[in-house]
């Protein structure tokens, strides 16, 4: 059989011979400096904390594995305008679902545009209170939602048991320090900080090591402000003309595992 050029046969091929050629690299001297990465990750850590008000856009995809073993990525982008300590509102829009969230203090509120449903229960409390509830008591987790809380060093460490320094990489022309971890619950994650006064996280990568094929989440941020440079923000929320009220229990594909990708 003949391979096209580019064809994805081709590329499997040289994806195949470039992992070779890393894992021999892995097994060399090279930037492993762990106290540097921490040193990195800390410092990251303290800046987004000190922001009381921020907003950026973002990419993601979200991978994952079918009963036959093919993995797929899902694709979507958004926005968040964030003020510490209570207040957050966050946009997604992806090829299941047009969302929007937004948080007063108070009250969550998450719409779904397309389908013109919401719905509004009480979590009052910091954000970091509403990261840990949509985890905890809603079972919708905010994807990478560990680096928006107010510690995300203290968030992202305690299960690490392998650090790694790889170095510098550019991301949409930003130059970044390459961070990667490993933990003891089968987690591992990547994260690229800008280099520079603003060491804002350019993209954070999270692998699933006990799921077979390793499937990965992915946040790209881009358009970042902070401070007096962020988007001003309007955290008020007021139903659309003809929208129908939900439980939050009860609305359709606003995380973005939409339900068709569900395991039965």
């Amino acid at each position: 059989m003949r391979y096209r050029s580019g064809s994805p046969f081709q590329n499997a091929r040289l994806l195949t011979a470039a992992l070779a050629l890393a894992a021999l690299a892995g097994a060399m001297p090279g930037h492993a400096d762990e106290k540097q990465a921490k040193d990195l990750l800390k410092a990251m850590s303290d800046y987004m904390a000190a922001q009381e008000a921020m907003s950026f856009e973002y990419d993601t995809s979200l991978e994952v594995v079918t009963k036959k073993h093919q993995k797929l990525a899902l694709a979507s982008s958004g926005t968040v305008t964030l003020n510490r300590p209570d207040k957050i509102r966050i946009t997604r829009q992806g090829g299941f679902a047009n969302v929007e969230m937004v948080f007063d203090g108070k009250t969550l509120s998450v719409l779904g545009k397309d389908a013109n449903l919401f719905a509004q229960t009480e979590v009052p409390g910091t954000i970091d209170h509403l990261i840990d509830a949509l985890r905890d008591k809603f079972h919708r987790p905010l994807p990478a939602g560990d680096i928006l809380m107010s510690q995300p060093y203290d968030e992202l460490m305690p299960h690490v048991v392998d650090v790694k320094d790889l170095g510098s990489g550019v991301i949409r022309g930003e130059e970044c320090d390459h961070l990667a971890f490993r933990t003891d619950d089968g987690v591992d994650w990547q994260i690229w900080i800008a280099q520079g006064q603003s060491p804002y996280p350019c993209r954070y990568v999270v692998t699933s090591t006990k799921v077979a094929g390793f499937p990965q989440y992915t946040i790209d941020i881009r358009s970042w402000k902070a401070g007096s440079d962020a988007a001003a923000g309007n955290f008020s929320f007021k139903a659309p003309d003809g929208a129908k009220e939900r439980k939050l229990s009860d609305l359709p594909d606003t995380d973005e595992l939409p339900e068709i990708f569900s395991v039965k």
